[in-house]
């Protein structure tokens, strides 16, 4: 039974996240760029804040799988590598922290495109 909850507040969180999302598209002329740079950018806000932890204690993969989550890896990874290196862990930490991510989007959207015929809009 303690399964069942634990999915239930990672598809809650999760959820409410993309709902967020899918209503600041639908209802305001943001394009999907814009509206994933504010997601990145209030994930980063939000850790430091220290609100978006207490998030992720309860939602776990449902708030760090979101693209809000990408903006608290990025945090935590800096925070730890100042913590670590000093100074220079502010250019390394975040990209240190989602390098699995980041590698993980270049190959698979080279995948993608080679099963997609590209036009220019």
């Amino acid at each position: 039974m303690d399964i069942i909850l634990t999915y239930g507040k990672v598809f809650l969180t999760g959820g409410l996240i993309c709902t967020i999302g899918q209503v600041l598209i639908d209802k305001t002329k943001l394009s999907p760029a814009r509206i994933l740079t504010l997601f990145v950018t209030l994930g980063v806000i939000f850790t430091f804040l220290g609100i978006y932890e207490p998030i992720v204690e309860f939602g776990k993969c449902g708030a760090t799988v979101p693209i809000s989550g990408f903006g608290y890896s990025l945090f935590k990874g800096t925070v730890k590598a100042i913590n670590e290196k000093g100074i220079l862990g502010i250019f390394t930490g975040g990209v240190t922290a989602t390098a699995g991510g980041i590698a993980a989007a270049v190959v698979f959207g080279f995948l993608a495109s080679l099963f997609s015929k590209p036009t220019i809009k």
